[in-house]
Parts: structure tokens; sequence; C-alpha cells
């Protein structure tokens, strides 16, 4: 069934059951529509203490854990001290080329009730387009820029990637132009798919032969990525995890401290002379418009999609912590396939990788604690 076959079914259900409801319920669901604000300012710093713990609830064989840790410093965020605690081997690692910090632990097949809990410390801003007026954006090192435009697993930048952008950016000049023109079409045609589990795999490629769309912020920010690197604009996908609720009352941005589980969220940057690298975040406009209401919203004009569609070309709030840019990881001493991206606890044992995506199964737990001023 197309998108366009599910919304219409959709629609005439929503119209049947509003026209059983009572008023009350029906302005209830005109105040949730309602015109919204969202508009994230830089200058006030958060600190959050976000703790991760693994417990793994039976051993079979030698177990390993890798868990990331943020990594990430920049005008918008400092990643800083980290502590840990476990009763097997652990030892911070890198992996030595994409910048990627994370804790590794080994547990012997022998060893009750393994355990390592890490908890790390950062410090985010929100952030917003560079305004008229303002100084412009230092310039970035030609080998980081060449980095970020090359080809991956995950994103290839040629054949039906290359030939998409193209389209897309037709009639734009500048690269600030061509990176709206992608912007614009990945909010246009793809969709967020609640099925999907977790953040999704971002295999580009396989979205645009098939014409399925839809998917998860690992996909439709992966989307706009290598769209972006196909014409020779550098681009990356930046991952890590919502922390605390959106000072905006959107529930669909928003983390809930206590407990984590799912709360991981992909990022997206695109990088204009200029402007330097800006933050981009289409994914989440996608979420918006389908779960942020009973209905699914289909026009970026709608009042409660419009501010987020126009500030996440731009910018984000600073509600979100990143662990880090790596595509397609190899995690040393892992006997399991090379992962696309690192933003959940990963472990294995002799009988293979755990599932990420199943933290109850898995027996893992984020939480995170916001530390005020004194």
């Amino acid at each position: 069934m197309t998108p366009a076959r599910r919304s219409l079914l959709q629609g005439a259900a929503s119209l049947g059951a509003l026209s059983l409801a009572p008023w009350s319920t029906a302005t209830a669901q005109t105040a949730q529509t309602a015109a919204r604000t969202f508009s994230p300012q830089p200058g006030d710093w958060r600190t959050f203490e976000v703790t991760t713990r693994v417990d793994i609830p039976k051993a079979n064989g030698v177990t390993r854990v890798w868990l990331p840790v943020p990594s990430v410093n920049s005008s918008w965020q400092k990643s800083e001290a980290s502590s840990f605690t476990s009763n097997g081997i652990t030892r911070m690692r890198s992996d030595g080329l994409q910048g990627v910090q994370f804790l590794y632990a080994e547990f012997a097949a022998n060893i009750e009730k393994p355990y390592v809990e890490i908890t790390s410390r950062v410090q985010t801003q929100s952030r917003a387009p560079i305004a008229k007026g303002q100084a412009a954006a230092p310039a970035e090192d030609a080998a980081t820029l060449q980095y970020f435009t090359r080809a991956t697993h995950l994103l290839p930048t040629d054949g039906i990637v290359k030939t998409t952008a193209q389209k897309a950016i037709q009639g734009a000049s500048t690269d600030l132009e061509k990176v709206r023109a992608i912007y614009d079409w990945v909010v246009a045609n793809a969709w967020r798919e609640p099925k999907v589990r977790g953040c999704g795999e971002g295999d580009i490629k396989t979205m645009l032969e098939t014409g399925n769309l839809g998917g998860k912020c690992a996909d439709i920010n992966a989307l706009f990525v290598g769209l972006c690197r196909s014409v020779g604009i550098p681009a990356r996908d930046v991952y890590g995890i919502r922390l605390v609720p959106s000072a905006f009352g959107y529930k669909e941005l928003s983390g809930n401290p206590a407990s984590l589980k799912g709360a991981q969220h992909c990022r997206a940057e695109a990088y204009v002379k200029g402007q330097g690298w800006m933050a981009m975040d289409p994914a989440d406009v996608a979420k918006v418009m389908r779960l942020e209401t009973a209905e699914w919203l289909k026009s970026t004009d709608h009042p409660v999609v419009k501010p987020v569609y126009n500030t996440l070309f731009g910018g984000w709030e600073g509600n979100w912590m990143a662990y880090n840019t790596a595509h397609d990881l190899t995690l040393p001493q892992s006997k399991g396939d090379r992962i696309g991206f690192f933003m959940y606890p990963t472990a294995e044992n002799d009988e293979g990788r755990f599932d990420s995506y199943a933290p109850d199964d898995f027996k893992y737990q984020i939480t995170a604690k916001e530390l005020k001023a004194t």
C-alpha cells in the first residue's frame, strides 16, 4: 500500500471517529494542532551526566561489550571526563581512524553476573543558523572536507544516489542553495515509518532503488548525507541520544532522562563555506509530521510542523548529546561484522552478537541527570 493510500484511509478513519466524538475531544484535538514555537538559540550551556549500564543475564563463553562514549568537541558540545566500573576487564579505547571513543569490557566465561557501567559528562548548547551580519564561521581543514565527501558501504555516492541528487538540485547554484534543495527533497519524499526497528539501517541505495523512502533517523538523515556527498558537498551523520524533554513542548523531540532506552537519535551536518558545519535534521521533521499529533500531517506549512521544518535547517535543540560521526565501524576484538553506525551498546558472546535494539533482552539501561549551576 502506498503512503498516500495509507494516508487517505487513515484520514477517512479519523474523520469518521471525529464525527462521533464529543465536542470536548474535538476541542482537544484542535488545541493539539495549534501553532507552536520552536526556536532554540545558542548561548546557554547545559551540563549532563549520562550513565549506561549493561548487565549480562547469562554468560555463554567469553562476553565482549562496547559502549559508545561522547567523542565530539565542537562549538555546540564539550565531551568531558568519563568514569566506569565493572567486574570484567575494561579499558577506554579509540578506533584510531574516525575519532570514536568507547569503553571496551571483556568477561571470562566463569564470571558471575557480568556488568559494566559508565558515566560520561558533557556540555551541550542549542544551534542556530548564522544570522545576517554575524561573522563567518572559520574555514574547515581541506582534508577533513574531503573525508566527509567519501563513499561508504551504506553511503554510495554514484549511480542512483548521484542522479537523484542532481535532479533535486536543479536550478540551485550555490552550495547553500543545493543543501537547501536536498533538505527539501528529503522532507518532501521520505517519511517516518514507525514499524522500522531501532533507528533503521541507513541503506540509502536500497531505499532509492525500491522507492521505499520510509524509515527512521539513520535512514532519512543518511539519505540527506549521501545525496549531499554525491554532488561534492561535505556532509556527515552525527550519532547520539536525546537526554531530556524539549523546552518547546514537542513530545517527539524529547527524551525521558529516567529511561533513555530507545532515545538514540542521529542528526546530520552539511558544510557550507562561510556558514561552516550547519545543523540539519530532516528526519525529525518527518517524525513530527507522522507522530506529534494523532493525524499524519502532510504539509510543512502546518502550524505544528512549520517551526520545526524551518529551524532544523541550520539549528537544533541542545537537549541531545552526540557520540560520534562514524560510518562503517569495525569494533576491535569483535568476531562479528562491522557496524554501520555506533550509538547503541553492542555486545557479543559465543552465540553471536546481542540485539542492540532490544534493551530489555540485552539488559542495558541509559539514564541522564542535568547538573544545574550553583
